[in-house]
């Protein structure tokens, strides 16, 4: 049946808006990793020695690095950053702020002087890699993730029995924020790294710390919110602080207090 003249105008607009919508869904799928991590290098004059590790299943001489400084005793600190963040930067600030923790920063793959691409997959295949390393010399291991850090400690925590568990400004999955971010987008169809920290949750049971920011532009308070419900009862504690942005929560006066109170041995773990 022939379609009438007047009718042809609409069309070519409904045409042009299909192709243009499938221009965009499939830039997203082709780009996405290139939204979602933001390397970083290390500075030359980076404090801490370098760690290196050996990737599993990469190429050949394939090495991760991690910034540490050492002490001794049982306790240590694995950190995991955020997507645009060079990790050696938080080396003095946590040095201060736990004198007594041998601590393990480590650069993503691609981030830092480390070799690969960052994925899901390696990024946590190189977490537990780098628990297993230090659990040879530690007794008791603590982890702080960050942002995108908060998805891999979660998932690391999980699977390994790590003493405490800190998460600043985290999400419940990059699945649900890209939703809200994109949401004429079927991300669900389109994302390849998730990070479903909602799924791995029930899975802890270390006691964890969420802080967040009272007011955060890149994660949303449902999402920490939907991740503090995912962990089993008395399990989890939120602290909020009154801070505005996401990269505000260690400008925060109580920041440095409250990953005192929580990871330090001793009564000051009932001071949050």
């Amino acid at each position: 049946m022939p379609v009438p003249p007047r009718a042809l105008p609409a069309l070519a607009v409904l045409l042009v808006g299909a192709l243009a919508y499938g221009a965009l869904c499939g830039l997203l799928f082709l780009r996405q990793r290139s939204f979602l991590y933001f390397p970083q290098p290390r500075a030359a004059d980076a404090p801490g020695e370098l760690l290196a590790l050996p990737i599993t299943g990469g190429p050949p001489g394939g090495r991760v690095l991690v910034t540490v400084r050492r002490r001794p005793g049982p306790q240590a600190l694995l950190y995991f950053g955020g997507n645009a963040e060079a990790v050696e930067g938080q080396l003095p600030l946590l040095a201060a702020a736990l004198p007594e923790h041998s601590l393990y920063l480590l650069h993503y793959r691609g981030y830092g002087g480390s070799s690969g691409q960052p994925t899901e997959r390696a990024l946590f295949a190189d977490a537990l890699a780098l628990f297993d390393r230090v659990r040879a010399d530690h007794g008791s291991i603590a982890v702080i993730g960050r942002s995108l850090g908060s998805g891999v400690a979660v998932h690391l925590a999980a699977r390994r029995p790590v003493d405490r568990l800190v998460l600043v400004t985290p999400f419940d999955s990059i699945e649900a924020v890209a939703a809200q971010r994109f949401p004429l987008v079927p991300v669900g169809l389109l994302l390849q790294d998730r990070y479903r920290s909602d799924q791995a949750a029930p899975r802890v049971g270390a006691p964890t710390l969420l802080i967040a920011a009272e007011r955060d532009e890149v994660i949303p308070r449902a999402n920490t919110d939907t991740l503090l419900s995912s962990f089993r009862t008395g399990v989890a504690t939120l602290v909020v602080l009154p801070v505005e942005g996401h990269n505000a929560v260690e400008g925060s006066p109580r920041y440095l207090p409250l990953l005192q109170a929580f990871l330090e041995p001793g009564p000051s773990r009932s001071a949050l």
